[in-house]
């Protein structure tokens, strides 16, 4: 689908919060929170479409919040209002969103990772699922991305500097050692596999969104497998998001 940029904002960590309709005004296709899509960036000499999480998704509106770190994404930086996108999507499996009335789910995001968990939060809300949402950076994040979870549901940041809110780990805040019937986590690997070992050591059950490279979201290009109780899988086709149960970390 072809979508036009209605609006971008650079924030001052450098991330790229977009917000982009269709560009025939029609109606933006349904989403789920956990999914993904990929973005043809023409101007850059990459030629693959970059895979984005889906920030959030309104009936004439999809937003996604971008860290310009290869020559793709900071091209998008030089993208204005009214310029237009190739996107395909959504794609992918998102995350579970049919918990028991009374669940407690914790989201806990790790850099950029944060993203998708937004759109989750708001989806958990609406479907009265009491949340809290851990959001771990090197150092103070974005007011911007704070405040806005900050009006859905419980932030808390850690910050490996200490310039905002707790100094440490996600795994080592407070609110994660409460009483959550569910994790889901989205970030760098390193920080998903010590939620899940913490999240299983103590029994409870959970899901991770991967980010592996995810050339062609379609289950083509092999580049994103990942090996899990059922073999190597894609991920883009088969996730991202995957149950604890089913990583062999």
């Amino acid at each position: 689908m072809t979508l036009r940029l209605a609006s971008v904002k650079q924030l001052p960590s450098g991330w790229l919060w977009l917000e982009l309709v269709q560009a025939d005004g029609q109606m933006m296709p349904a989403m789920e929170p956990g999914q993904f899509v990929e973005v043809g960036v023409d101007r850059s000499p990459v030629l693959l479409n970059r895979p984005i999480s889906v920030y959030n998704r309104t009936d004439r509106t999809l937003e996604l919040l971008v860290a310009p770190v290869g020559q793709a994404t900071k091209e998008l930086a030089k993208y204005v209002p009214g310029d237009e996108l190739k996107v395909v999507g959504p794609l992918g499996h998102g995350f579970k969103r049919d918990f028991a009335a009374g669940s407690r789910v914790l989201l806990v995001g790790g850099g950029v990772g944060i993203a998708p968990l937004y759109y989750q939060a708001l989806a958990l809300k609406e479907a009265g699922v009491e949340t809290g949402v851990v959001f771990g950076m090197r150092t103070a994040p974005d007011s911007a991305v704070v405040e806005r979870f900050g009006a859905v549901t419980d932030m808390h940041v850690c910050t490996d500097d200490g310039s905002m809110g707790f100094h440490g780990l996600v795994t080592e805040h407070p609110v994660f050692s409460e009483n959550w019937d569910y994790i889901q986590v989205c970030g760098p690997k390193p920080m998903m596999r010590a939620c899940l070992k913490a999240a299983v050591g103590r029994g409870v059950d959970g899901e991770v969104s991967l980010e592996n490279m995810m050339a062609c979201g379609l289950g083509a290009c092999l580049c994103c497998v990942e090996k899990t109780v059922k073999g190597n899988l894609c991920v883009c086709k088969e996730g991202p998001v995957f149950n604890f149960s089913m990583l062999t970390w």
